[in-house]
């Protein structure tokens, strides 16, 4: 391509010449002429396509408007740090300098853009790595090779003199660890990868909460890690991996406080120990073996002194809960956690009634089954059964499943189940007088097989009566076969109720005319055999029907006459 540019004609100039004569005056101080240059290479190359010309031209962009005071442009124009290496040296190191200096003057301490721009453009000028352009500028500049021992002198000097500045603005500014530019240039320095990008410069923090977390991590610094996230959230007990705001930080977080509680733990802090420990296990962290081993550890000693003087139970049991949640498979912790607990509870059994259960409760949580547990609990529910309180009906009949011969239970669930019969019987029926009489048999019946013997007459004679209303309500309103059913459960004897044995001989009967009409002339003869036996006052039903006295519901399929027994 024919182009002129001093004037000259035919002269060809490519990409690169013009670049390098943009380059050129910049370094010289002649402004003036960069950017008709950088104007001239847009109109006649557009956006060039090798990586070269590229980086240079958006370097000297970035410059050319740092040097009109445009910060913000020129960290839009600054290439990643990845790039930088394709970029004119002295222009990085001229717009690096400029940096510092703005940074430098009064007011700047809130200039993200800046910073980034400084802490991008200084990391590649000082990597540790790999000696590059920047040790040949100064060789250059010196006409002689730079000794290995000033090199570094002078990079260790550099270094610190960004360090200090950064950290001089942060302070400043009044941020923390996390949001330090001071951090995000040591990270910046020290990763593999790129982390500052100049262009997505935050004010709230150069790079993203994670990677600073991590980068404080892994250089040893937890304690300003932990310090500085407990300031920004005090609340520890809401740092979990799945909450929004803790998400970013949840993996340096936990090994920080792995780390912090595996210090504590050979320090002889074991609550703050297993509390770090069970943080970091919120957060996500599965425990290695080192760590659970610590984990016992701490189990072991939480809440006991070396003389057995000031022993803390309630500090005991929080820290072995904490523990039996880190390792739910060790059975140690359990067994110690459930022994302590039992033990608590009896000891608070009179003095803190409330306390004593939940400590039982808790127990059998952890150790399902437990008789240490199962037994306290059991005596409170005594205790309640003597003083009257209200009891929840299921634990009553629990105990008396477990303890058979408890007087208090069987006395209250029998009272109880009486009690009830009384107050369905005379409640407003909403579901049908059948219904309500039914209901009240049913609970009659438990309370009989429940009460006591000095009370069984009487709730037995309430059932008999419940049972021969039963029947003769079944009698006028339904099918022989129901009051025939009432009959077949035993819940009355034959002989005792000479109208209840006259109601079901009578249902007999009527079935037999029922089944002759329907031609069954055998179930006929068979209803009118049991007529007759139960008219003849013979034994009670458990002797003809072959099953014992008690309550017993027929299973299905059974011959509702039970002549199988009888024949």
């Amino acid at each position: 391509m024919q182009v002129n540019d001093t004037g000259e004609p035919d002269r060809t100039v490519t990409a690169r010449a013009l670049l390098l004569d943009g380059e050129h005056a910049f370094l010289r101080a002649e402004f003036r002429l960069v950017r008709p240059l950088l104007q001239r290479f847009q109109s006649e190359f557009g956006t060039s396509d090798t990586d070269d010309t590229s980086m240079r031209y958006a370097i000297l962009r970035a410059a050319l408007a740092a040097r009109a005071g445009n910060w913000p442009e020129a960290a839009r124009w600054c290439p990643d740090r990845d790039d930088l290496g394709w970029a004119d040296t002295d222009i990085v190191h001229s717009l690096a300098v400029s940096a510092l200096r703005r940074l430098s003057e009064a007011g700047r301490h809130t200039e993200a853009s800046t910073a980034a721009l400084a802490i991008v453009l200084w990391a590649h000028l000082l990597d540790e790595e790999d000696l590059g352009d920047f040790y040949g500028l100064l060789s250059e500049r010196r006409d002689t090779p730079v000794p290995e021992e000033l090199w570094e002198e002078a990079r260790h000097h550099l270094h610190g003199r960004v360090t200090d500045l950064l950290h001089a603005l942060d302070v400043r500014a009044g941020r923390d660890t996390l949001a330090a530019w001071r951090t995000a240039w040591e990270a910046e320095r020290d990763g593999l990868d790129p982390v500052v990008v100049p262009s997505a410069a935050d004010p709230d923090g150069l790079i993203p909460l994670g990677l600073a977390a991590g980068h404080l991590v892994r250089h040893g610094r937890r304690v300003d890690l932990l310090d500085v996230y407990t300031a920004r959230h005090p609340d520890t007990t809401a740092w979990t991996m799945d909450a929004p705001d803790h998400r970013a930080c949840a993996d340096a977080l936990s090994q920080a406080l792995a780390e912090r509680a595996q210090d504590r733990v050979r320090a002889g802090e074991w609550t703050s120990a297993l509390s770090d420990f069970s943080t970091a296990a919120r957060l996500g962290r599965s425990l290695r073996a080192k760590e659970q081993q610590a984990v016992l550890r701490a189990a072991a000693n939480v809440g006991r002194t070396n003389t057995g003087r000031g022993n803390s139970p309630v500090t005991r049991i929080q820290g072995l809960d904490l523990a039996h949640a880190l390792l739910p498979q060790d059975t140690s912790v359990a067994a110690e956690l459930t022994a302590e607990l039992v033990r608590q509870g009896r000891r608070a059994f009179k003095s803190d009634p409330a306390q004593s259960r939940r400590r039982f409760a808790r127990a059998l949580d952890v150790t399902p089954g437990d008789r240490d547990a199962r037994s306290g609990l059991d005596d409170h529910l005594r205790a309640d059964l003597d003083r009257g309180d209200t009891i929840c009906v299921d634990d009553v009949r629990g105990l008396l499943e477990r303890d058979p011969e408890c007087v208090q239970a069987r006395k209250w669930l029998g009272d109880h189940y009486t009690e009830l019969a009384m107050t369905t019987a005379t409640a407003p029926d909403t579901d049908g007088t059948r219904t309500t009489m039914e209901c009240r048999v049913e609970l009659l019946s438990m309370a009989v097989d429940i009460a006591d013997p000095a009370r069984n007459s009487r709730v037995r004679g309430q059932l008999d009566t419940a049972v021969l209303l039963l029947a003769e309500y079944l009698e006028a309103t339904a099918s022989p076969s129901d009051v025939i059913e009432l009959f077949l459960r035993d819940l009355i004897r034959t002989g005792v109720s000479a109208r209840f044995d006259q109601t079901v001989e009578s249902a007999y009967v009527n079935r037999a005319r029922e089944r002759e009409r329907a031609g069954d002339p055998g179930g006929a003869r068979r209803d009118r055999a049991c007529a007759e036996r139960i008219g003849a006052g013979l034994p009670a039903q458990g002797l003809l029907f072959g099953h014992s006295p008690g309550l017993h519901a027929r299973t299905p399929g059974q011959d509702d006459t039970g002549q199988e027994a009888l024949f």
